[in-house]
C-alpha cells in the first residue's frame, strides 16, 4: 500500500512525495481512512510508529476542503494537546512538512518561554494549534486562546499526560470545547484511568491498535551489563571511546544524573549534552539541534524530556539507570532501530536495580542478554555499520 491509495488530497501527496514518504506505516493504513471519514478513534500505539502523520494528515486535508469565511480571522478549528515541549514542537514541524501546499496555517505554544510570539501568531489566526495544556490554559486565561470554533481535538501521549499530572488541566479544558467535534486520543497504554477518560471524550470510536507496548522490534539488538553503580560511568567511558562516531542517547533517571553524566562525558573528551525540564527551552532545543546534525554525538535524556527526540538513524541507546517502570525501557530502546535500521540497546544493571530487570524481563517475555564483553558491543556496532 502507498500514500496515494489512502484518498489524500494532491496537496498533501505532493508534500509527503518531497519528503520522500512513499509507504504508510501501520497505524497510519489504519488511522487515516477512520479520520477521514470524521470517526471518532482511539489509537494505541508506541514512540516511533508514525501517529503523528496519522492524525495530522487527515485533519489538514479536512481543514482544506471546508469552507472559509472571506475577510474574516482564522478560528482555531484543530487543537492538538501533547505533554511536553519538545513532542508540541516536533508535532508542529510534522504538520508543516505535510501542509506546506495548503495553505493551512498553524502555530505552536509551550511554557518555558515569553509568549509574546506565540500570542502574535494566535492574533493572525491559526487553523491548526499544537499546545501543552499549561500555556494553553494560561493563554486561554489572558483572552488569546478561543476554543469556541474547534471541529477537531487531538490528545496525544495521553498515558504521560496522566504520568506528568496534567489530568486536571485537561478536564479544565475539555468543557470549553464544543460539544460536536472529532476527537481523537493517542496513547502508548492503556491504563484504567486512560479507558475511563476515553469512555467520557470519544462517541463510538475506532479502536487502532498498533505494536503492544510489552513487544520490542527485533531490529534492536539487545545486551545487559552487570556493573557496580559506582563502575558505570567507567564502563560507560570505554564503551563510547570504542567508536568515536555512533550517535548515542543515555538515558538517565534524574535531570541531576543526566547534568553529571554529560560532565563526565566532556571531561573523558568525549562530546556529549544534557537535555531536561531543568533547561531552558533554548538550551533543549539546541541540544536536540546538535544531536540530529551530528554535531555532538552523545545526548544524555531523562525520560519526560526525551519525548520529542525522533531520529531515524539512532544508533545506540544506553540505559544508564533502569527506568522504575518496565513499560518506559520498551519506549526507551524504540528510540532505535527505527524504519528498518537496525540499533543497539545497553543496559547497566546494579545490584539494587535488579527487582527493576525483572519486571522489564516479566513484561518484554524475554531474558535480556548478558554481555560476555565490551568487544561484543563493538563488534555489533561495526556489523550495523556495514
Amino acid at each position: 500500500m502507498t500514500f496515494n491509495d489512502l484518498d489524500i488530497i494532491e496537496p498533501i501527496l505532493k508534500a509527503l512525495n518531497d519528503k520522500g514518504y512513499k509507504t504508510p506505516t501501520l497505524i497510519q493504513e489504519k488511522a487515516i481512512p477512520m479520520v477521514l471519514q470524521h470517526k471518532d478513534l482511539l489509537g494505541l500505539a508506541q514512540t516511533g510508529t508514525g501517529k503523528t502523520a496519522a492524525f495530522a494528515i487527515p485533519i489538514i486535508q479536512h481543514i482544506y476542503n471546508s469552507p472559509k469565511a472571506a475577510g474574516k480571522k482564522r478560528p482555531i478549528k484543530a487543537l492538538i494537546l501533547t505533554p511536553t515541549r519538545e513532542l508540541a514542537l516536533q508535532i508542529d514541524e510534522c504538520i508543516q512538512d505535510y501542509s506546506t501546499y495548503t495553505g493551512v496555517s498553524h502555530c505552536v505554544i509551550f511554557g518555558g518561554v515569553k509568549q509574546n510570539t506565540q500570542v502574535s501568531a494566535l492574533k493572525n489566526g491559526v487553523d491548526i494549534l499544537t499546545a501543552t495544556p499549561g500555556r494553553l490554559l494560561d493563554l486561554m486565561n489572558q483572552g488569546f486562546v478561543n476554543l469556541n470554533d474547534i471541529n477537531f481535538f487531538v490528545l496525544d501521549e495521553a498515558y504521560r499526560m496522566l504520568d506528568m499530572g496534567f489530568i486536571h488541566d485537561i478536564k479544565r479544558i475539555l468543557p470549553k470545547l464544543r460539544q460536536k467535534k472529532q476527537t481523537l486520543l493517542f496513547s502508548a497504554t492503556m491504563p484504567q484511568a486512560i479507558a475511563t477518560l476515553s469512555g467520557t471524550i470519544l462517541k463510538n470510536p475506532v479502536r487502532v491498535e498498533v505494536t503492544p507496548t510489552s513487544s520490542v522490534v527485533d531490529t534492536v539488538t539487545q545486551l545487559l551489563y552487570y556493573v557496580e553503580k559506582t563502575d558505570k560511568k567507567d564502563l560507560l567511558i570505554d564503551l563510547l571511546s570504542k567508536d568515536k562516531k555512533q550517535s548515542t542517547l543515555i538515558f538517565s533517571r534524574t535531570k541531576h544524573g543526566a547534568d553529571k553524566i554529560a560532565r563526565m562525558l566532556c571531561k573523558a573528551g568525549i562530546g556529549s549534552e544534557a537535555i531536561h525540564g531543568n533547561k531552558s527551552q533554548t538550551a533543549r532545543q539546541r541540544a536536540l539541534s546538535n544531536f540530529k546534525t551530528n554535531k555532538t554525538r552523545v545526548l544524555i535524556a531523562t525520560d519526560i524530556a526525551a519525548r520529542g527526540i525522533d531520529i531515524d538513524k539512532l544508533e545506540m541507546v544506553i540505559n544508564y539507570d533502569l527506568p522504575e517502570v518496565a513499560e518506559t525501557y520498551v519506549h526507551r530502546i524504540g528510540r532505535t532501530g527505527r524504519a528498518g535500521n537496525t540499533g543497539i540497546a545497553l543496559s547497566f544493571c546494579a545490584e539494587e536495580e535488579k527487582s527493576y530487570l525483572r519486571d522489564i524481563q516479566r513484561l518484554t517475555g524475554k531474558r535480556l542478554e548478558v554481555a560476555n564483553s565490551q568487544q561484543q558491543t563493538k563488534n555489533l556496532l561495526l556489523k550495523i555499520k556495514q
